[in-house]
Order: C-alpha cells, then structure tokens, then sequence
C-alpha cells in the first residue's frame, strides 16, 4: 500500500511540475534583454578569466624561458672565459720557452763565437809572432840586415789584417827613418803580435 502511495506522491508531484512549466507565463522583452546582457556579463567575465590566465601562463612561461636563457648565457660566458683562460695560459708558457730556448741558442752561439774568436787569436798571435820570427831568421829584420823594401814586400804579401800590415809599416817606416830606435822598435812589433 505505500508503494501506491509514493507512486500517486510522485505523479501528483511530477504533475504539478509539467503544469507549472506549462502554463509559465512568456518572458517579457526586457526579461529577454535582461537574460541576455546577464548571459553577455558571464561570457565577458570568462573571456576575461580566460584572458587572465592565459596572460598569467604566457608571464609564467616568458621567465621560466629568460631563466633557462640566462643560465646558459652564464654557462657560455664561463665557458668562454675558462677557455680563454687556458688559451693564454698555454701562450704564456710557449712564449716563455721559446724565450728560454732563444737564450740557451743565443748563450751557447755567443760563447762559441767567443771561443772561436779567442782561437783566432791564439792562432793569429802565434801565427805573428812565428812570421816575425821568420823574418829575423832571415836577416831582413835585424839591425845589422835591415831591408825596408823586403820587409815592406813580406808584410803586404803576408796574411796579416789590414789593420795589423799598416801598424807593422807604421813601425818599419820609423826604424828607416831613426835606425837607432830598431830595438825600441822592434820590442813594439813583438808586443803588437804578442797581444
């Protein structure tokens, strides 16, 4: 019997219902008008959210993409800079040595060309001093067989520098010109071939 009863409730009800909706009087033009500027508002009002949002996300997305953009700028110039770093560092250490290398080469070519200027002369003094030597063995330099023409001839074609042959006729001029200063003058020759 209560099942009758809820069914007969609910038919009455959904009765009442379907009657109202029914007879419900038409809106109005300004009830229309009204409806629609208030369906105009909520579609505004959402756009304008929508709008926000978007606007709020795009501003979200701008800096998270200006961060990773910045980071790998930072990243690039510490990069760039460590790199260029090195590079002047290995530049230094070539130059210094190439640098060192360049002196080691100038140091043992400047103690060569010393030495070997020394055993020049060595050898030219020796040399010198043997060719004065010779020259007395052969009588031409001595006081008693001084011969000016020979012993100018012997000194021009000897091997003697330029500058050595014009002192040495300097001397010989002086002993034809005082011959009582050939001793004097002949302690110079062996002093000049001596030094």
């Amino acid at each position: 019997m209560s099942r009758i009863l809820v069914i007969a409730a609910i038919v009455i009800v959904g009765g009442g219902a379907a009657y109202y909706f029914m007879n419900q009087p038409e809106p109005t033009p300004a009830e229309r008008l009204e409806s629609a500027a208030q369906d105009a508002g909520n579609a505004v009002s959402d756009a304008a959210d929508a709008a926000r949002d978007a606007a709020e996300e795009a501003v979200a997305s701008a800096t998270e993409q200006a961060a990773d953009v910045a980071q790998q700028a930072s990243d690039a110039a510490e990069e760039a800079v460590a790199q260029a770093t090195e590079a002047a560092t290995e530049a230094a250490e070539q130059a210094t040595t190439a640098a060192t290398e360049a002196a080691d080469q100038a140091t043992t070519a400047a103690t060569d060309l010393a030495n070997a200027a020394s055993d020049q002369v060595a050898s030219l003094t020796s040399d010198g001093e043997k060719w004065l030597q010779g020259l007395q063995d052969t009588g031409i330099l001595t006081k008693e067989g001084f011969n000016y023409d020979a012993l100018v001839l012997a000194v021009e074609g000897s091997s003697l520098s330029q500058e050595t042959k014009d002192t040495v006729l300097k001397i010989l001029g002086d002993i034809k010109a005082s011959p009582e200063t050939f001793d004097a003058k002949l302690q110079e020759l062996k002093e000049l071939f001596a030094s």
